[in-house]
């Protein structure tokens, strides 16, 4: 029986398509479902302010009568005027080992993107950055985050026998937390403060850091608009992401730089792994699975995610990253933490992994966006 594509609508369809990874994946030791309830709120227009400039369809694919793949497809009307490439997305992308399930699945996108006379295809890729994006191409045999995506290995080998090929890598890197902070690094802590006229801002409570968050997100999309397919996110976007990240995070965890004038001048944020949580309540909150999400943000848990990081232009090569990173170790080592996992870096991006080098450290996954042209 040839494979069937069938466009998602209505609520029983959404449901399907979020919930086909956890059978895909079922057997994976390796897999981290996302929050079931993220997953659902990124594709109700309603919820999800990207679809003010971002169009989408979801599918599913079918191979005798069985659910076997999903995929979305994007189209990024910012992303077209500000990079001037005529590119559709395609993300969510999963499908079980059948070339013709992937080759249904990308061409229906291609098909869709041909409406709109676009001329490429790429992915995977969000309606934003803040989405997952990048498909694993090295590291199948290390454990997922929440904050990036995993994949069997024939997915690369599909999407190649399809015709795409490289458009950007990502890199990740697991971080072994010191002992203890180097004196050097203590030094250059402080003289960094007094030269920049900086400093960390000492939070109690989440909420203590919700007033910084429009600066905080403002100064990110001056940060990030040179970096590969950035998209400057909306004030309806940022009013969500400060409900997202900022009301949510670990004080201890969430390290903002200050500026004589109470600008934000820097930030990273970082969370208690929830990987092995997210396993056990399968991306679900209830009816149980807040108690083990709750668990894991103890400070019992031993291992750090990185989520997300910037520098102010004009601070950037000044030290003040540095002494971000001295900071986060702080907490690191104050809560014994023994590894933290980077988010995906652009493998480019040296000033960012030059940080590593000070640290025990190894390379171990890479992600790829691939492309292909369609006209």
């Amino acid at each position: 029986m040839s494979v069937l594509i069938k466009e998602v609508n209505g609520r029983s369809d959404l449901r399907k398509f979020i919930n086909f990874p956890l059978k895909l994946y079922a057997g994976c030791d390796k897999f981290v479902p996302s929050f079931m309830f993220d997953e659902k709120a990124t594709f109700i227009p309603e919820k999800n302010p990207a679809y003010e400039y971002c169009e989408s369809k979801q599918w599913l694919a079918y191979r005798d009568g069985k659910l076997a793949g999903r995929i979305a497809g994007i189209i990024n009307h910012k992303y077209i005027d500000r990079w001037g490439k005529k590119a559709a997305r395609f993300g969510w992308i999963d499908f079980i080992d059948d070339e013709e399930v992937s080759s249904a699945l990308i061409n229906k996108v291609i098909e869709w993107a041909r409406g709109y006379s676009l001329e490429y295809v790429h992915g995977p890729l969000g309606f934003t950055d803040m989405d997952y994006e990048g498909m694993l191409i090295e590291g199948f045999e290390e454990m997922g985050t929440l904050p990036t995506i995993y994949n069997y290995p024939y997915y690369p080998e599909h999407l190649t026998k399809l015709g795409f090929e490289k458009e950007v890598d990502w890199v990740e890197f697991e971080i072994k937390v010191p002992e203890k902070i180097p004196e050097k690094a203590e030094r250059i802590a402080e003289i960094v403060k007094q030269k920049l006229g900086i400093r960390v801002f000492d939070a109690k409570k989440s909420k203590d850091f919700i007033p910084y968050g429009k600066d905080l997100f403002g100064m990110l999309n001056n940060a990030y608009k040179d970096l590969f397919g950035f998209v400057e996110l909306t004030d309806k976007q940022i009013d969500k992401y400060i409900k997202q990240y900022i009301g949510f995070v670990v004080p201890d965890y969430l390290k903002i730089l200050l500026d004589k004038d109470d600008r934000v001048a820097g930030f990273v944020i970082a969370m208690p792994s929830l990987t092995k949580a997210l396993q056990k309540s399968k991306g679900r909150l209830f009816p149980t699975g807040f108690i083990h999400i709750l668990k894991a943000l103890k400070k019992s848990n031993r291992y750090l995610d990185m989520y997300l990081g910037a520098i102010r232009p004009d601070l950037q090569g000044k030290g003040a990253d540095a002494l971000l990173m001295t900071e986060l170790t702080r907490s690191a080592i104050k809560n014994g933490i023994i590894t933290a996992e980077t988010s995906i870096e652009l493998e480019t991006n040296v000033l960012v992994q030059s940080h590593w080098k000070y640290f025990e450290n190894r390379q171990h996954k890479r992600r790829r966006c691939f492309i292909k042209k369609i006209v």
